[in-house]
């Protein structure tokens, strides 16, 4: 009896194990109620981008990051090229306000030129994002450097590496009335505030441009021979810094901080073969990664062109010797563009 008993116990017991288990077997899977609305929302509209030229690494690698983000929702791309010509910018802002894309992607030559323009679009119903050089407008979003903290954090390198030197420095600004520079700038006043021991002997404008910074620099080093430090305000135009160095056999000697979006070749080349001491780079992949998620965001909100303006500043990344040779420092543009 007690066998039977034991075998008609188990019996109920895998019975009910059964019971339990068959609903869960026979269960169909739910179908995700947001990512139609989220997918539709996304195919057919067009993003328009505006830098301030194409062909270097960090407009190139913005743009490759969003069309790895972005087109396979569907979304189109128009890109208008002004060259570092504010005017024609400025013109195709104008341009493409008419045309309606969806969303724009602006990238500022300075603080004043496309304010009233980018105003006007979001008041038409286009999302406005500012890459890196915002405007006097602020817009739904602005994704970018923080270049007082990039001013700050350079100046430092430098004030450091001059200790017990000259304490002689130079400043390389960009353009006078770019964001990027008059922001840096103001960093680097924050620094040098503290430390009334350094003597600032130049600080010109080398409008971006490389062979205007080298020029300055050969200037500044033919009169200052014994200067210990130079922040530059960004490393494409810094190249040009960093030749003048090398001529006059000072590298390792001039401490040479810059900033930059932190492509290989631009960035941890360059810091691995002594041309920079310092290179915060503001990581363009993680930016584009960013651009993308928060146009993915505002076209799946639904939310009204202007009705809400955000931030998001980019983690800086310190590129130095000790950490050049680590392959997640740098990023390199021909992979970005796979």
């Amino acid at each position: 009896m007690a066998s039977v008993h034991k075998f008609a116990l188990g019996s109920i017991a895998a019975l009910a194990i059964s019971a339990v288990a068959a609903p869960a077997l026979a269960q169909q899977g739910l179908d995700e109620p947001f990512q139609k609305p989220f997918r539709e929302a996304l195919a057919g509209k067009t993003v328009a981008y505006v830098p301030v030229a194409m062909n270097f690494d960090l407009t190139e690698g913005w743009y490759a990051g969003l069309k790895k983000e972005l087109e396979p929702y569907g979304v189109k791309f128009v890109i208008r090229d002004p060259n570092w010509n504010t005017n024609a910018g400025a013109q195709a802002v104008t341009s493409l306000i008419s045309e309606k894309p969806a969303v724009m992607v602006i990238h500022n030559p300075d603080v004043q030129t496309y304010a009233k323009l980018l105003q006007r679009a979001e008041n038409e119903g286009i999302y406005v994002i500012q890459i890196n050089m915002g405007s006097a407008y602020r817009s739904s979003a602005f994704v970018g450097a923080n270049w007082i903290e990039i001013g700050e954090r350079q100046t430092e390198g430098v004030v450091k590496a001059c200790q017990g030197k000259s304490n002689k420095i130079a400043i390389i600004q960009g353009a006078l009335s770019a964001a990027a520079s008059a922001y840096t700038l103001k960093g680097v006043e924050n620094v040098l505030a503290k430390h009334p021991e350094i003597k600032v002997v130049s600080s010109q404008a080398a409008d971006w441009d490389a062979a205007k910074a080298k020029a300055i620099t050969q200037t500044v080093l033919k009169q200052n021979p014994d200067l210990c430090g130079i922040v530059g305000f960004w490393d494409g135009m810094d190249i040009g810094t960093a030749a003048a160095i090398k001529e006059a056999g000072l590298t390792g000697k001039v401490f040479l901080a810059t900033s930059g979006g932190g492509e290989r070749k631009g960035a941890c080349e360059l810091v691995k073969n002594g041309s920079f001491d310092l290179d915060m780079s503001y990581d363009v992949p993680t930016q584009a990664a960013q651009m993308a998620g928060t146009i993915k965001w505002l076209l799946s909100s639904g939310v009204k062109a202007g009705s809400v303006k955000g931030s998001e500043y980019t983690t800086l990344i310190p590129i130095t010797r000790e950490n050049a040779d680590n392959q997640m420092t740098c990023w390199n543009l021909s992979d970005l563009k796979k």
